[in-house]
């Protein structure tokens, strides 16, 4: 059970959260908790869609965001966002388990993608804290400054529903992974 309430219902939201929640539930044919639990505060719900909007908009493809959303979760030890995240890079990006797997030791299978990954995680470990030498390795990968901006970008997006889900303990209702056992 969750340390805050989830409302059960759109209607038992926030009334400034309704609207996002009810435009989330036409995408995704219903609200995950996720999305029920931040809708208690209707600015961070504002917050999270709008930059979850802009980076979907952006250059990088929905595999490579969802590859780094597997590390980041995984590095940050978020039992919710890592279920998330492999049903959608499973049934969405089309990952398969080798993939998601490596993806949650903190590399690719795909050698580009496998640079992005790495540099994700560094970034979590280091707290942000990055040399010349982490971003030239992102660069000569074929990675653009706009890329590596908006890898920095999804690191950020998936730290704060880490942080939100683990402090919360958010109620998972996707199928649940084992861990690593690493």
């Amino acid at each position: 059970m969750s340390h805050i309430p989830t409302p059960i219902s759109i209607e038992d939201s926030p009334v400034e959260s309704q609207g996002p929640l009810t435009s989330i539930k036409q995408a995704l044919g219903s609200v995950p908790n996720l999305f029920r639990i931040i809708g208690n505060s209707p600015a961070t719900l504002e917050g999270y869609v709008g930059l979850n909007s802009a980076l979907a908009s952006g250059l990088l493809d929905p595999p490579t965001r969802e590859r780094i959303a597997l590390a980041v979760a995984e590095v940050n030890g978020c039992n919710y966002c890592l279920a998330a995240h492999s049903y959608l890079g499973s049934n969405v990006a089309k990952l398969t388990e080798a993939e998601i797997q490596a993806n949650r030791h903190g590399t690719s299978g795909d050698e580009k993608a496998a640079i992005a990954v790495e540099f994700a995680v560094r970034l979590c470990r280091q707290r942000g804290t990055m040399n010349k030498e982490d971003i030239d390795k992102v660069l000569a990968a074929g990675f653009s400054a706009a890329e590596i901006v908006e890898i920095i970008g999804h690191v950020a997006l998936n730290t704060l529903t880490n942080y939100i889900n683990e402090a919360l303990a958010t109620e998972i209702d996707f199928p649940a992974v084992n861990e690593l056992g690493v």
